[in-house]
């Protein structure tokens, strides 16, 4: 009978010399299968395959088997860990001291108030304020996440709206990681909660009367947003607006700037349908703007008489057209901006006398202004080569003042105003870092790795300055590169304990994800996500060949669909990585991809490929983490889970742990920290979530040989 984790714990506190010291590796890392034997493994046979899983009963929450082993798991982690405490202590009161822990953020203004969050030192979350757009006005709490908080492990608020009249707050929070969110509406003259309590909720918004809401909701087995609601407050059921009937699709709600407009959205990766009604007239059924197609992506806002849509059709990274909202047609489109091949247009925002096009060239986020007036156009420009920019709160659409905030890997969060006739930016605020922090002292810079087919990668770079290129340095290298999501090159106060330290920070921008446009991302997407895990490796060569550092301080990190890819590339290049940290990792694809009862599968069909098609199954076989595990030898690995994680189910990173210790030859170090109270995105509170960043910044550190500062 296998010996279980639990029991090899207990020898492992009993036996000395069995803890790591930092530097060492002298512990026995490698366990024993969990307790499969009473287990029957679970077989599924596709296409005239069959895919055996020793460990498929790790899916079962409920069996008291799964929450020992988990629990087993976490105390092994705490023991292998437990040499770094005091390294962790330290580096989470470095991180502390590089936040303003009392502060408040600028305010932004609609319909008559300025509103602003603040945090206060000792409390865990924001509380939300407002005054009256009036000189001396006092402040007003309108929501202390704090108080929500009490008596709960975990608190996360979703959205939240203010009604046009200013009196009413409807806001939703999950109280246990699992994104299940329950909408409350409070009175902001009294104080009061109202009794409407509506669960499941997601995208919400208000109607000009003040007393409509509309919102939607999420099946509660697929967590698939499906159904669109109107609801009168202080009404004892609401109203069936639309129901979307196609698994592959979501949907979301939204409000135009000009407030004329609510917006419904059902949209599948590639695919969107939208329809419309006025917001002065809640009543009414909802109108289509127009018909989807498979491969048509299409968003619309509202000014003056005229739709305006950001479509792809015609225009592989996006073009703007305009349209009559009496017949908003394709045969009545007019095109305001037209397609650019190496400019992706990721959105559009409309306000009174201007468009703000947020856009992507070159792998670099770019922001430009069309003037209604005069058709001219202008980007705004930025100091450095290496950065991250984007569109702040704008709630005002009568307005020539446009929010902005910028960033780099080495310039901490700056809000701006940028004066859209003048062309002028002002700095309203950059980000106080305490704790000594002087930007001099460190540099940022951008490199190219070029993949196999000869495809040139993008790498963000940031290191200390006097930090030396002869391969001595450690190097974190982190990536994502799926669903055409970007990976901007952004400040993180709590990234200065590793700079200091001598530890040099790099980004991937692989393909996959959005930062050189819509090509990029298919490039890495479906029968090709293959060049996502390729470019990964050819980046870390690339770093390793260009001495910022060496194999054996090279330490990698990726979240979610990251952790696929670590996953990914550790089976196939294992000898090129020191160590790897996989946060809520995306590993068990195909069982996963066959199961459409759980949450997301169905509607990531056109991300990774349907497995009940023979070759799309065959193709994710080759690459899926947790089906290519090898008897061979792997880096030290940290894996992260949560149990109430809704996007990737904690036994994806449980089981991908329990088939690594069955097959790795090697001793180095292999750990599974489960989170029990919070869900995908760790915890929720910002001392808790700081606590974790320490655990993993102690796990490189210890593996890179570098837990004291360089400086």
């Amino acid at each position: 009978m296998r010996t279980t984790v639990a029991l090899l714990i207990a020898g492992c506190v009993a036996v000395s010399g069995c803890s790591p010291s930092i530097g060492k590796e002298s512990m026995p890392s490698r366990l024993p299968d969990p307790p499969v034997a009473s287990q029957k493994p679970h077989q599924t046979t596709v296409h005239g395959r069959t895919l055996t899983d020793n460990y498929f009963w790790l899916r079962d929450r409920a069996d008291p088997n799964v929450t020992s082993y988990l629990k087993a798991e976490e105390a092994y982690a705490d023991i292998v860990m437990k040499p770094t405490t005091g390294l962790q202590e330290i580096l989470f009161k470095e991180m502390l001291g590089h936040i303003k822990q009392t502060d408040d953020t600028v305010p932004y203004r609609e319909n008559g108030y300025l509103y602003y969050s603040r945090t206060r030192e000792g409390l865990q979350y924001p509380i939300y304020v407002r005054r009256r757009a009036a000189p001396q006005a006092p402040d007003e709490v309108i929501l202390d996440q704090n108080e929500l908080a009490k008596g709960h492990e975990y608190t996360s608020l979703g959205g939240r709206s203010v009604s046009d009249d200013g009196n009413l707050l409807a806001f939703s929070v999950d109280y246990s990681g699992y994104r299940q969110f329950t909408l409350r509406i409070k009175d902001l003259r009294t104080g009061a909660l109202l009794p409407d309590t509506i669960e499941r909720v997601d995208d919400f918004v208000w109607a000009t009367d003040n007393r409509t809401i509309f919102y939607v909701t999420e099946d509660p087995v697929t967590k698939r947003h499906d159904k669109f609601w109107r609801h009168l407050v202080g009404a004892a059921a609401s109203e069936l607006v639309y129901e979307e009937k196609d698994d592959e699709f979501d949907l979301a709600c939204g409000r135009s700037r000009d407030k004329a407009f609510v917006f419904l959205e059902s949209a599948a990766k590639t695919s969107t349908e939208v329809r419309f009604l006025r917001a002065d007239r809640p009543g009414d059924q909802l109108r289509l703007v127009l018909r989807r197609e498979p491969m048509h992506e299409y968003d619309v806002d509202h000014r003056g008489d005229l739709f305006y849509v950001r479509t792809n059709k015609g225009a592989k990274n996006f073009r703007i057209v305009t349209a009559p909202v009496s017949d908003p047609s394709e045969r009545n489109w007019k095109e305001l901006v037209a397609h650019r091949p190496e400019v992706k247009i990721s959105g559009i925002d409309l306000f009174a006398g201007h468009a703000v096009l947020s856009e992507w060239e070159n792998g670099l986020q770019q922001i430009e202004v069309v003037n209604f007036k005069t058709l001219g156009r202008a980007r705004i420009a930025y100091p450095e080569a290496v950065y991250a920019a984007g569109l702040g709160p704008n709630a005002e659409f009568d307005t020539t003042a446009l929010r902005y905030d910028y960033q780099s890997l080495i310039t901490p969060g700056s809000v701006f105003d940028y004066d859209m006739n003048a062309g002028t930016s002002t700095l309203l605020k950059q980000t106080e870092v305490p704790g000594g922090f002087d930007r001099a002292n460190y540099a940022s810079e951008r490199v190219f790795a070029t993949a196999a087919d000869g495809t040139r990668i993008p790498i963000s770079v940031a290191y200390r300055r006097g930090v030396k290129k002869d391969g001595s340095a450690p190097l974190l290298l982190y990536a994502y590169g799926s669903y055409g999501y970007s990976t901007s090159p952004t400040f993180s106060s709590s990234r200065l304990a590793l700079l200091d330290r001598g530890v040099v920070y790099a980004i991937a921008h692989v393909r996959g994800g959005g930062e050189l446009g819509e090509p990029w991302r298919d490039a890495g997407r479906m029968m090709k996500k293959q060049n996502t895990f390729d470019d990964f490796i050819a980046c870390a060569e690339h770093l390793v060949a260009g001495k910022f550092t060496a194999r054996d301080r090279l330490v990698i990190q990726g979240g979610s669909a990251g952790g696929l890819l670590v996953g990914a590339v550790t089976n196939k290049r294992p000898e090129l990585f020191k160590a790897a940290i996989a946060q809520v990792p995306f590993v068990d694809v195909m069982n996963d991809m066959l199961d459409a009862t759980l949450p997301l599968t169905t509607s990531e069909y056109t991300e990774w490929g349907n497995p009940n098609n023979k070759a799309e199954f065959e193709y994710m076989l080759g690459y899926s983490p947790y089906e290519n595990i090898t008897r061979q030898a792997y880096p030290a690995m940290l894996i992260k889970t949560s149990l109430n994680d809704s996007q990737v189910m904690y036994w994806e990173g449980a089981k991908f742990t329990a088939r690594l210790r069955a097959y790795k030859t090697d001793a180095n170090p292999l750990i599974l920290k489960v989170n029990f109270g919070a869900g995908h995105g760790g915890a929720s509170g910002r001392y808790d979530a700081l606590h974790e960043t320490a655990f993993n910044w102690a796990f490189v550190l210890w593996q890179a040989g570098r837990d004291r500062p360089t400086i």
